[in-house]
């Protein structure tokens, strides 16, 4: 079996489950000493711990109670194992390392008007959906408690698979008292080594279904049995890792399910997906959205608007210094106006923010912004790089094809705009709004094109100033406020006029970290989809 023969999913759903139980997703969690196949030892230890204990008791009654054979760990041949999964991990069968069950037999005759509800898969399918649930069939209380007596009945948190006709819909038991279909429906009790929710990934994941119509395909009834569901290979992570990926699913699925139902077409996702994916991320970034569970447990010791104050005032103190030094040459020097933050109207606010955060224009926030030579320079064969919009296309400084300018001219020019390790590039002609960090030692000069962004590194995350100029709420008002036929010019004052949003500086490297996971995510995702057609 190949990961190569699951059919081609235009799923993004499916894809980010394919990631997650084969590692690709979290393969690892710091501090984690304890290893897949320690814990596969350590269940099957406890599951012959408890057939040992149950057997002495029946001995109590039976005296000739047969003793259990031990449980042991599935041979796993090497040309069975479909795919490398992490070192930390290990292959086993989904029996080794679950109870797997199904319910008593009921009779059409045991049905009531009112009672305990009965589940067949349509009522699964629907919980799985969190559709209304309508329920036909009953049974008396007094049979459920027989059944509960002598043979038990699902709990919370027992993961409950259709396993006929449409094979595979879950639903994890909320606690409430119902009993289910033999055959039809399948149990996975409950266990301290590995969680429910992770065998609901796993289940409705490609890995699992593959195996399945591997399984069920060519066979005159479709069905799942239960010696079937056993047989299947599991990729057992230690409990942390599986603890840290359904966490990890828990907060990326639902924005990916609303994502996908709201926004894209099956057809126009296997094109355009990624970088729909990536504007809905850096939206929710900039809105607080990707941050709202680390503000709940962050201590906030300063918020956005103090962290702007702090800038101006830092702005200020620098404008006032550079002003003394002056006088001391020019003792007519004129004092420079004091910085302070200017007005934002209630229309100008586009979305609500947390309230650690604040407005501001991008003016505000930086110590320097500038353009490069408004004159076309005279080339030569060698010297000094000089950049324009075509040279930072890419969202990279890209120095291929580049043009040159004399040592003498850039010395001119570095006067006025002196572009330096750290500093922000940022496009203002023709193709605007292209955002780029100055991570080059090379020493180069700038067009017009090109605005220079000087900005207080100690205060704004470079990271997370690049994203929030990716972010569409600077690319819509680059957009707006491009003007002129031709090349158009996104020009100086309208760059400054900008409206940001500024978190806490805590807040905004955690904003990065989740963003760039969930990137790196993304383009995962875009080679698995390559992989598997």
């Amino acid at each position: 079996m190949s990961i190569k023969k699951i059919k081609k999913d235009t799923s993004l759903r499916k894809a980010i489950l394919q990631a997650a139980i084969t590692g690709q997703l979290i393969s690892d969690v710091e501090g984690t000493t304890e290893t897949g196949k320690q814990l596969l030892d350590k269940i099957i230890e406890e599951r012959n711990a408890k057939l040992l204990a149950e057997w002495e008791d029946n001995l109590k009654k039976n005296p000739k109670a047969k003793k259990p054979a031990p449980i042991v760990a599935s041979e796993i041949d090497e040309d069975e194992i479909p795919f490398e999964i992490p070192e930390s991990w290990c292959w086993c069968r989904l029996g080794d390392v679950a109870v797997i069950k199904s319910s008593k037999r009921v009779f059409e005759k045991d049905y009531v008007q009112e009672g305990i509800p009965f589940f067949r898969s349509a009522e699964i399918g629907d919980l799985q959906q969190k559709k209304p649930l309508k329920t036909e069939l009953f049974i008396s209380e007094k049979h459920f408690e027989e059944l509960k007596k002598n043979y038990g009945v699902p709990q919370k948190g027992d993961l409950l698979i259709t396993s006929v006709g449409t094979i595979g819909n879950t639903w994890i038991s909320d606690g409430r008292n119902f009993y289910y279909k033999d055959g039809n429906i399948t149990q996975i009790n409950k266990n301290d080594f590995v969680t429910s929710e992770y065998f609901n990934l796993f289940i409705q994941s490609p890995v699992f279904t593959i195996q399945v119509f591997d399984t069920v395909s060519g066979t005159a009834y479709n069905a799942l049995t239960i010696i079937k569901i056993k047989s299947l290979l599991f990729p057992l992570p230690p409990l942390s890792v599986q603890n840290a990926i359904v966490t990890k699913l828990e907060e990326v699925l639902p924005f990916v399910d609303a994502y996908e139902n709201a926004v894209l077409e099956k057809e126009e996702l296997k094109s355009t997906f990624s970088d729909k994916v990536k504007k809905a991320i850096l939206q929710e970034a900039i809105q607080g959205k990707l941050t709202e569970n680390w503000r709940k447990a962050a201590t906030i010791t300063e918020n956005g608007k103090q962290l702007l104050d702090r800038i101006i005032e830092e702005r200020n103190a620098k404008l006032l210094a550079e002003w003394e030094e002056k006088v001391k040459t020019n003792p007519k020097a004129k004092k420079p106006a004091p910085i302070v933050t200017s007005e934002i109207d209630e229309d100008e606010i586009l979305f609500e923010i947390p309230d650690s955060w604040c407005w501001c224009r991008l003016g505000e926030i930086v110590y320097k912004l500038t353009d490069g030579t408004h004159r076309t320079p005279k080339y030569v064969e060698k010297g000094v790089p000089f950049l324009s919009v075509k040279n930072l296309s890419s969202g990279k400084i890209d120095f291929s094809n580049i043009k040159y300018i004399t040592e003498e001219e850039h010395e001119e020019l570095y006067k006025r705009c002196n572009p330096e390790k750290g500093d922000m590039l940022l496009t203002k002609v023709g193709t605007t709004g292209i955002p780029v960090i100055n991570d080059s030692d090379i020493e180069f000069s700038l067009f017009v094109s090109v605005a220079l962004i000087k900005f207080p590194n100690h205060f704004i995350e470079s990271k997370y100033f690049l994203y929030l100029l990716k972010s569409p709420l600077v690319q819509e008002q680059a957009k707006e406020n491009t003007r002129g036929v031709g090349n158009k010019n996104w020009v100086m004052d309208a760059i400054a006029n900008t409206i940001l949003v500024l978190p806490p500086l805590a807040e905004q490297k955690k904003i990065v970290e989740i963003i760039e996971q969930m990137l790196l995510l993304c383009e995962k995702l875009g080679d698995l989809r390559e992989y598997g057609k």
